[in-house]
């Protein structure tokens, strides 16, 4: 029997376009005599919906458009699809009002529907916010075979692989008990750094653990800050990769089930990137081309500082969108080097864009003719620093709404922790493209990107950074040594480290201290950034939860010194 995985990319809410994605796949599938299609969680809205799912009139839609789905695929194609389905029991017996789940469409009619039983609720998940989780063990008779039917993190509690239970319940151990032949599993699993592997030896270990063949469809492309690689993915019995969908692109793939060995035979195999850095590479790309296609825009500016930075950000958005469709804008200022205008004119040589250049020295004057009166009397600081952010922000802000562009804001990870960065400034922007990525990922990046086709300049990546808002400055003058730097945020923000044992781990207290000080002081300038695309499995965005009047640094910082022999200096 012949079985296909359409790896799909739908746009959240667009009801019959993504139907009609599903329509195509179910249409191909066809034509090479496949019997049953799957495809990803919720294919039929798209992941995650968010509070459209508080509407009524979409979950109505929905539904309707499922049924008419059913009608219009091919009869002879049995197709799971995702998608949204009503607790009718929630108004009498109380609990969430829907139910993700997944039915089985075939020969014009919903056969049967299939509720996810485990539901995240961490990161970036809120599933408990609109679903009740499933209570039945979801399988069906299909042609000779037993088919059990899961939802993404109803593969993600084998206590087995990970030395402990996040649920009470294992979905596969019950699918296991039935003596299923399959075990099928819809998913729409957002992408980080690695991840794709991880996931790989998460599915392996439940196919050898339980001599059972496995196909999981995942979902692909980006909507919002999230990135889906899809890396769909087929286990035999022995544990062994039978297939594998394109990375980062929509695919589909026909395995066949043999019924004689009651396994699944080999077909394709894609592969996988072969760097952690052409594997972010490709995912900004796609998160930057899907954000931008999705929300109806065709063309991006960006400012060009000459940095590093802000270069990575043009190759992205060159890659993703065309050299055509990229503007990079130069605005010097009385401060900026010569270098830095020489080295932004060949990042956009090299990469084929066009560049317009506005000086900035004549309105830093009229701001300071302005505040001159109140600022009497005072030294130049960061207020005056920032004002050149500001009028830099405004100028691409004006750009942006004056030619329909997304102005793509270029700061990094690193930069965002410590609040290294101008509210209202250089945090201006529609998307962040590389909000989530560490400065040390950003050179490793760059240099990868070199090795393939010389696109960063060689004097960008040797320069110490700067921001070039007064004579002579570099970001060593504010910040610690950026690998030092993003040690320390790597500890506190991924790995959940006290202040004492960063220090443990043989960082000077004096700088954790005003690490630690300076990531809680810039928690008000993270929540008034744009969207940034998330591809570590901490990402400053919809997962990152953190109140912004809070003394818990403080206290922590506190014990710090108390527990060391020599006081902190300020």
């Amino acid at each position: 029997m012949k079985i296909a995985i359409a790896q799909l990319n739908p746009t959240i809410g667009d009801l019959s376009g993504n139907a009609a994605q599903i329509l195509e796949a179910a249409r191909q599938a066809a034509s090479q005599n496949v019997s049953l299609l799957l495809t990803p969680e919720l294919s039929l809205c798209g992941y995650p919906p968010r509070d459209l799912l508080l509407n009524p009139s979409f979950v109505e839609l929905m539904t309707a458009t499922l049924q008419q789905l059913a009608v219009d695929l091919p009869p002879e194609v049995a197709v799971l699809v995702g998608c949204v389905q009503v607790n009718e029991k929630s108004h009498t017996y109380g609990g969430k009002p829907l139910f993700n789940s997944a039915a089985l469409l075939y020969q014009g009619k919903i056969e049967q529907v299939f509720h996810k039983r485990l539901l995240p609720n961490y990161d970036v998940f809120d599933e408990y916010r609109y679903f009740e989780p499933g209570l039945q063990v979801n399988s069906f008779a299909f042609s000779s075979l037993k088919i059990g039917v899961t939802i993404c993190e109803d593969f993600w509690n084998d206590e087995d692989f990970w030395g402990k239970r996040s649920y009470a319940i294992n979905p596969i151990a019950d699918l296991a008990a039935l003596n299923v032949d399959l075990i099928v599993n819809l998913s729409a699993s957002p992408y980080s750094a690695a991840k794709p592997h991880l996931r790989e030896a998460m599915l392996r270990h439940s196919a050898t653990r339980y001599q059972k063949p496995i196909l999981y469809a995942n979902q692909v492309g980006a909507n919002d800050d999230l990135i889906f690689d899809g890396c769909s993915v087929g286990f035999n019995r022995q544990g062994e990769v039978i297939y594998r969908a394109s990375a980062f692109a929509a695919d589909l793939v026909v395995v066949e089930f043999d019924e004689a060995t009651q396994d699944l035979q080999p077909s394709l195999v894609a592969p996988m990137p072969e760097t952690e850095d052409e594997e972010i590479w490709q995912a900004l790309v796609l998160g930057v081309r899907d954000y931008s296609r999705k929300c109806g825009f065709t063309k991006v500016v960006i400012g060009l500082s000459g940095g590093i930075d802000s270069a990575l950000v043009a190759a992205i958005a060159t890659s993703a969108l065309g050299k055509e469709n990229v503007l990079g804008v130069l605005m010097p200022s009385p401060y900026s080097s010569d270098h830095s205008i020489s080295d932004a004119l060949q990042v956009a040589k090299n990469l084929g864009i066009t560049t317009q250049t506005l000086p900035i020295g004549e309105l830093m004057q009229g701001y300071d003719t302005t505040l001159a009166p109140l600022f009497a009397g005072t030294e130049f600081s960061l207020a005056e620093e920032n004002i050149q952010s500001r009028i830099r922000g405004n100028l691409l802000m004006a750009i942006a709404n004056k030619f329909g562009y997304l102005l793509l804001s270029t700061g990094n990870k690193s930069e965002m922790a410590v609040g290294y960065c101008t509210l209202y400034g250089d945090m201006n922007g529609g998307l962040a493209a590389i909000a989530d990525v560490p400065k040390t990922r950003v050179y490793s990046i760059c240099n990868w990107l070199n090795r393939i086709t010389e696109t960063i300049p060689t004097n960008i990546l040797i320069k110490p950074p700067s921001a070039e808002l007064k004579p002579g400055q570099v970001d060593a003058d504010s910040l610690p040594p950026y690998d030092v730097l993003d040690d320390i945020l790597q500890r506190l923000i991924h790995n959940y480290q006290s202040a004492s044992q960063i220090v443990a781990a043989g960082h000077n207290p004096a700088i954790v201290d005003r690490v630690l000080k300076l990531v809680a002081k810039s928690e008000f300038k993270r929540r008034q950034a744009p969207p940034g695309l998330k591809i570590t499995d901490r990402a400053f965005g919809t997962g990152w939860r953190m109140p912004i009047a809070n003394k818990w640094i403080d206290a922590s910082t506190h014990q710090l010194k108390l527990s060391l022999p020599v006081p902190i200096n300020p």
